[in-house]
């Protein structure tokens, strides 16, 4: 049986993802802040071009609805 490769990114995000509950903005700030000054330049690169490429996907996409006949 073939694996889904959608399906198997997202199996493999879920194990990596690290998550967090903020009581408060002033919280998750921190967390965020914390969790960031734990990574490598390399991994906050990694992570910049992952959104980055994200994002131009979905602004591929509404494009291509928008230009639609």
């Amino acid at each position: 049986m073939e694996t889904d490769p959608i399906l198997e990114r997202a199996r493999e995000r879920r194990a990596r993802m690290e998550t967090h509950k903020a009581s408060s903005f002033a919280e998750a700030d921190a967390w965020d802040l914390s969790y960031w000054q734990k990574r490598t330049p390399e991994q906050r690169l990694e992570a910049y071009m992952a959104l980055r490429e994200d994002v131009e996907k979905v602004v591929a996409a509404r494009t291509a609805l928008r230009d639609r006949p």
